[in-house]
């Protein structure tokens, strides 16, 4: 995988506003947020593109990790309990922008479904 901005994120060459970091985990404010709570949730380690590139042996802690986060930030940022939204886009139809994998955490307001 070449160089992306999450990359630059990761080793503070671009500043961001994390609200989360943990040694194989950050989170950062997005700055084109969608919610009122818009957070980007990413794995440290830079070889996971999409979720395509997921496998349960490989990546199952990882994954945990991922999830634990975004609860972890769901509670600091207040929106635990009102309800939160994750979403993980895989590839460019999807919406996913940077080739790197990510959450997004969305919250604080009512979310409409169906989706996009």
């Amino acid at each position: 995988m070449g160089e992306t901005i999450f990359t630059k994120i990761i080793r503070k060459e671009i500043p961001a506003e994390i609200v989360y970091e943990t040694e194989s985990v950050l989170a950062f404010k997005d700055i084109r947020p969608q919610a009122p709570v818009h957070v980007l949730i990413i794995p440290k380690i830079t070889e996971i593109e999409s979720a395509k590139d997921l496998s349960k042996e490989k990546h199952s802690q990882l994954l945990g990790e991922l999830f634990e986060a975004a609860n972890h930030i769901a509670k600091k940022l207040g929106v635990f309990e009102s309800g939160f939204r994750l979403v993980l886009n895989s590839g460019p139809d999807s919406g996913q922008e940077v080739p790197h994998i990510h959450l997004h955490l969305l919250g604080g307001r009512k979310m409409n479904w169906p989706p996009g």
